[in-house]
């Protein structure tokens, strides 16, 4: 099921909107909004039926203005997102920066040691979504602890009727991205498999090498 350049536009009208989306990725279907709005994620959180302490990935639409954004980063972790993104991973950074706050550490304490970076590959029939130019906050579309929602019709009625925007993009992959600890990774070049996902430990260390 094709996307379009004004379903990207409708996406990125929400996201700056303070509203909240229903999409596909490249793994299952996520809802999505401004990280930098309280509000909108504190949507996202009662929605989910999610704990407001656990942080939330941030997700960008394309691998170039996630670099950009994240200027700090020291050029092998560069070297290492460039490898591995776009695709089904979330990367567990240092966020020395302390960047996006509000879903890094939702529970406020002034943490936010960590940055769960996404970029989905966005090609074929969801390549319009690689052009949102906005970044967002994401979680997979379920109640917590729920399975992930590999269509629409897996997503609870609830989280359907309760978001601004759903797009529709048919089957999908159903299983959540990998996660992967590159919190270390600058200093040392070690890392390690957080939640099993699409990319298993030899793909990481292939891509890697």
């Amino acid at each position: 099921m094709n996307l379009g350049l004004d379903d990207a536009e409708r996406l990125q009208e929400c996201l700056v909107g303070d509203g909240v989306a229903l999409i596909p990725t490249d793994t299952v279907y996520g809802l999505a909004c401004n990280p930098e709005s309280k509000t909108a994620l504190q949507r996202i959180y009662e929605l989910k039926g999610r704990p407001p302490v656990k942080p939330a990935a941030v997700m960008f639409f394309a691998r170039e203005p996630a670099l950009e954004s994240l200027s700090e980063l020291g050029p092998r972790t560069r070297a290492a997102l460039g490898a591995l993104l776009p695709g089904p991973v979330t990367l567990l950074l240092e966020n020395s920066s302390r960047r996006f706050p509000l879903a890094c550490d939702p529970g406020a304490g002034g943490g936010a040691a960590l940055l769960g970076l996404r970029v989905p590959l966005f090609e074929g029939p969801f390549a319009a979504l690689a052009g949102v130019g906005v970044p967002a906050a994401q979680s997979s579309a379920n109640f917590s602890g729920g399975a992930d929602p590999p269509d629409l019709q897996s997503v609870p009625v609830e989280l359907r009727e309760g978001v601004d925007l759903v797009l529709d993009g048919g089957k999908l992959l159903g299983v959540a991205s990998t996660v992967i600890d590159m919190s270390e990774y600058e200093q040392d070049g070690r890392w390690r498999t957080v939640r099993e996902g699409p990319l298993d430990e030899a793909a990481i260390t292939a891509m890697l090498a």
